[in-house]
């Protein structure tokens, strides 16, 4: 078997975990510069965090594959620069580690998840903890739904 991460990119990201033996593990990580950072306009501090973390799952879980939330459209021109910039870490790392990446489309995620590609936020909570997850936010529910279509 294969060890697969979920994740729904973000300054806030989801993540979920199918290991080699089947278990499930999930959670939220929060890549949010300090307030020093942010100071210091090091706009950059997210992505090598994010980077970090990246490459910490790998050692621990010598991932197989990564797949990701594909997102189709952004609220505003930060939401497009943050986003983008977390998926050229992730793509950049898949590559550099030849581990196998797939983006899938939010509204595919939503309707394979609740029946409905525009599902609420809370409807997606809803829906994965009705499959037995307990998720802390919409987050770590988005990444699981991800895993669990996968």
């Amino acid at each position: 078997k294969e060890s697969t991460l979920a994740i729904d990119l973000g300054t806030k990201t989801g993540w979920a975990l199918r290991g080699k033996d089947g278990s499930i593990i999930s959670g939220s990580e929060s890549f949010q510069p300090t307030y020093k950072e942010r100071k210091q306009d090091r706009v950059g501090a997210r992505y090598i965090k994010f980077l970090s973390w990246l490459n910490a799952m790998h050692k621990e879980h010598n991932l197989n594959s990564i797949v990701y939330e594909k997102i189709q459209g952004f609220r505003g021109f930060m939401d497009c620069e943050v986003l983008s910039g977390f998926k050229a870490v992730l793509t950049a790392f898949c590559e550099n580690n030849n581990i196998p990446y797939s983006g899938v489309l939010v509204c595919h995620i939503k309707k394979s998840t609740t029946g409905k590609g525009n599902a609420t936020k809370e409807e997606m909570l809803e829906a994965v903890k009705a499959r037995g997850f307990n998720p802390r936010d919409d987050n770590e529910a988005d990444a699981l739904a991800l895993l669990i279509i996968r």
